[in-house]
């Protein structure tokens, strides 16, 4: 029995190092390092998955980031807007993919579902919402101004430029863009359309300068708003220059009234006709001093190029056009057969106003005349 005793095993005794501060020391290090290691790579798994995955917004949407957000700021603006979910991994994925780039201000349409990956890389690229804004042909330079002023989505203020110096035209713009880049854009454009247009301008064209070109494609674009006719009537402005007639024609006596406003307001007087302005065509030789409204792209070409046409006259149609003429005797019979078509439409507005119809029933149409043009007689009498 004694001698089973003696052969148990005895148990090992650890040795001295295991118990050494150094090695528990290591032992911990050691351990610790282990855990941040299997957690840095659970946190960096999830990091890439929540910034590549697609995100919160259930719709699309459009977010208006101000001019001198910091990353914080429009990290912070997202997530309230519903765009990511978190604004760490939001910074964090900038800092990683797209260091040391900015993000710029403006509007910025979001799908949705966007990833924040894709958000990163659209706002660090600067792809900002496009709008459009359409400046119509003939506008003054002070209507163009009104119409900048009144788009809420352009910032600055603005002097109205020089009449004839802008390039009716359709626009991009960006939400915060300052209206005075506009008006750079618009008077670029027409520096080089002028000039290209000018350069290919017919031999005998009786104009000195660009700037005649200008002043009369002002006319030309106030007298028809009908894109065939531009020629045509280009073509009776040019001959009456050419043979030293008076102009004529009834804009520059609005313009030579109201300048910049552009509309009179009431129809053309025989006392407007008659009343001398620097304008008035009716009373001065030759071209006005300046243009009378900025002109389109056509209606400088058409000056450049009129019709081949031997016409010294126009009126009125009836049908928003107008019948042109060679000869005075021509051109009188036109404009009775116009006063005809007013009486006409007179009594028909009349004969409406006095039985009007029941409410089911349409009102009737009447004939008008072309816009912008008065019932005068246009060049008619020189």
């Amino acid at each position: 029995m004694a001698q089973t005793e003696q052969q148990k095993p005895k148990p090992k005794r650890r040795g001295r190092g295991a118990n050494h501060p150094a090695v528990m020391i290591g032992s911990a290090v050691f351990t610790l390092l282990l855990f941040l290691a299997v957690g840095g790579g659970l946190a960096g798994w999830y990091g890439e998955w929540a910034y590549r995955t697609p995100g919160p917004l259930a719709s699309d949407k459009n977010v208006v980031i101000p001019r001198g957000s910091g990353l914080r700021d429009i990290a912070d603006l997202l997530e309230r807007e519903g765009v990511i979910r978190n604004w760490v991994v939001f910074v964090a994925g900038h800092q990683l993919t797209h260091r040391g780039e900015p993000m710029h201000a403006g509007e910025y349409a979001f799908k949705a579902g966007v990833t924040m990956a894709s958000v990163v890389d659209t706002m660090t690229a600067g792809r900002v919402v496009q709008h459009q804004i359409t400046l119509p042909e003939g506008l003054t330079s002070q209507q163009v101004v009104d119409r900048l002023n009144d788009n809420d989505m352009l910032t600055g203020t603005i002097r109205v430029p020089l009449e004839g110096t802008l390039l009716p035209e359709t626009y991009a713009i960006v939400r915060g863009m300052n209206r005075q880049e506009v008006l750079k854009r618009m008077t670029a454009d027409q520096q080089k359309v002028v000039a290209d247009i000018w350069a290919k301008r017919a031999p005998d064209l009786p104009l000195k300068s660009p700037e005649e070109l200008v002043i009369l494609a002002s006319i030309v674009e106030k007298e028809t708003g009908k894109a065939d006719e531009r020629p045509h009537v280009a073509a009776v402005f040019v001959n009456r220059l050419a043979r030293k007639m008076k102009l004529q024609s009834d804009p520059t006596i609005i313009y030579g009234i109201v300048g910049g406003k552009g509309s009179l307001g009431r129809p053309i007087s025989r006392a407007d006709i008659n009343t001398p302005t620097a304008y008035n065509t009716y009373a001065i030789d030759g071209l006005p001093p300046g243009p009378i409204g900025n002109p389109g792209k056509a209606s400088l070409a058409a000056v450049a190029n009129p019709m081949k046409s031997k016409d010294l006259y126009f009126v009125a149609d009836g049908t928003g056009g107008h019948i042109f003429a060679e000869t005075l005797d021509q051109h009188n019979r036109n404009v009775a057969r116009w006063r005809e078509i007013e009486a006409e439409a007179k009594a028909k507005a009349a004969a409406a106003a006095a039985n009007p119809p029941a409410a089911s029933s349409p009102a009737p149409a009447t004939p008008e005349p072309a816009a912008g043009t008065p019932p005068s007689t246009k060049p008619s009498t020189n």
